[in-house]
């Protein structure tokens, strides 16, 4: 069930997708939308999956082949290190045919104020030139740092 709240929600996705420099100036073609998401806490598969029903496409999760630590400050430790040292971290989940899809909406969680380490490996693992990319975000009030930033120079 669509609720005012999930339209709202959507709506503000939609507007930071504009005023960070996206658009989606047409409705999103049936069947060629890809919503890609990495969630630690359930946050940011929440607003994957409230765009799902709003915006319909596949939903995958990003994961690991070797996951992060279960403890925060380990796996925050492990993230500051891969962001100092730009390692990618190998994907565990593999998307076929991603040459289909023509609109692929990009959600993250802010970590160390970065984009996460797996996001990035997501953006250089696969060709995505030609695509509409709309990234969304997840933080716990303190912003998209440079998120979005990150979006625009791995795809550029």
């Amino acid at each position: 069930m669509i609720t005012m709240k999930n339209t709202i929600i959507f709506s503000l996705i939609m507007g930071l997708c504009i005023t960070s420099g996206c658009s989606v100036a047409q409705p999103l073609p049936p069947g060629k939308v890809l919503i890609v998401y990495l969630s630690r806490t359930n946050n940011t598969k929440a607003i994957a999956e409230i765009i799902q029903k709003n915006a319909g496409g596949t939903l995958i999760a990003l994961e690991l082949e070797k996951p992060y630590p279960a403890n925060y400050r380990a796996t925050v430790e492990l993230v500051v290190h891969e962001n100092e040292t730009g390692y990618l971290p190998p994907l565990k989940t593999k998307i076929d045919s991603i040459e289909k899809y023509d609109v692929v909406f990009i959600g993250f969680p802010t970590w160390d104020m970065k984009m996460p380490p797996p996001m990035k490996s997501f953006l250089h693992q696969y060709n995505l030139k030609g695509k509409t990319i709309i990234p969304f975000n997840t933080n716990a009030g303190y912003g998209v740092g440079s998120g979005f930033q990150s979006v625009k120079d791995v795809l550029s």
